[in-house]
């Protein structure tokens, strides 16, 4: 017999995915014919339910053979030669054994493109947690909740364990957990508004549009077709002004929703780009040519709050256009 004890990092992880982890040689078959069989066992009680989410605590007991369960298991280590290359370098706002809190600088991605390219944010938290010897002999890989665009830069958001991650997701699924984003758009905005209209996704473009009031037809290669396209969806952005200088405006945006680009297209569509997003009109500024957008506070359901000032380009974006103001002030 074969006896693991669940521990924290995999804690929430279902049955059959903690089992492939563990046994990543075992064909996957052979895999759920164990379940069927029952001789997979939860504190000591047969468990033939594939999805069961395992608790910290659990025992796991496994009826095979030891040199059989060697030989399906060999090679889950993780080798630290994975981690070669990947920079060290983590903004660490806050951390306890499940939740992890990083910050994104503007240049990085959060995931791998299809260039493989391995120096991400997500790489970087693997690469920290591994130095830390907190990784090795997690059979739950920590990821990321939400996602920032490569040039923008804030909070985001890790869950350490399985548990954590699902209570994330749901948070934010839920719309319980509120984001909040600090951006320099062009032209005077005054006090506060909500922008709410359907966004449609130009995956090849790496666009996303937002719809008008009255705009029923779309066309994404410049022809026009019936009807609003099924995949456009209602999003929903709120801002409050802060502060007016230089013919821009900082504002403080809340997300409503979360969809790619959402206040790029939306700010966009009401006559005031982001300064600096050229791709969705925003003008350049002396050697700024992306978006200054970052997200600078999250509130969690529990009452935890997170924050991180902007970063030194958005800081001198905004002493060079006469702003006087600082976070403190919100």
């Amino acid at each position: 017999m074969i006896t693991r004890r669940i521990t924290g990092p995999e804690q929430g992880k279902r049955l059959h995915r903690y089992l492939r982890a563990l046994m990543p040689n075992l064909p996957l078959g052979q895999l759920y014919g164990m379940i069927d069989r029952g001789q997979v066992r939860v504190n000591g009680k047969r468990k033939k339910n594939p999805n069961y989410e395992l608790a910290a605590g659990d025992e796991l007991t496994l009826l095979m053979d030891e040199a059989d369960f060697e030989r399906a298991s060999r090679g889950s280590e993780r080798k630290t030669a994975k981690f070669a290359g990947v920079p060290g370098k983590l903004d660490v706002v806050y951390e306890d054994d499940e939740l992890l809190v990083v910050c994104k600088p503007a240049g990085l991605l959060t995931h791998p493109d299809r260039s493989g390219w391995k120096n991400t944010l997500i790489s970087r938290v693997h690469a920290y947690l591994h130095r830390k010897g907190k990784l090795d002999d997690a059979l739950f890989m920590p990821a990321t909740a939400n996602r920032l665009d490569r040039n923008t830069s804030g909070l985001v958001l890790v869950g350490k364990t399985a548990g954590m991650l699902h209570r994330l997701n749901r948070w934010i699924q839920n719309r319980e957990l509120e984001k909040y984003y600090l951006t320099i758009v062009q032209g005077r905005l005054t006090g506060e508004g909500t922008i709410e209209r359907r966004l449609v996704r130009d995956e090849r473009g790496n666009l996303t549009r937002a719809l008008g009031e009255g705009d029923e037809d779309f066309g994404s290669e410049g022809g026009r077709t019936a009807g609003v396209p099924e995949e456009a969806k209602t999003a929903t952005t709120r801002y409050r002004a802060l502060a007016y200088a230089g013919g821009c405006t900082l504002a403080e945006v809340e997300l409503i929703s979360g969809r790619t680009h959402q206040i790029r297209s939306h700010f966009q569509s009401i006559g005031h780009p982001l300064l600096g997003d050229l791709k969705y009109g925003g003008r350049r500024f002396g050697d700024l040519n992306h978006q200054l957008l970052h997200a600078w506070r999250i509130v969690l359901p529990d009452g935890r709050e997170f924050r991180t000032a902007p970063p030194p380009r958005f800081r001198r974006t905004m002493e060079e256009l006469g702003f006087e103001w600082s976070t403190e002030n919100t």
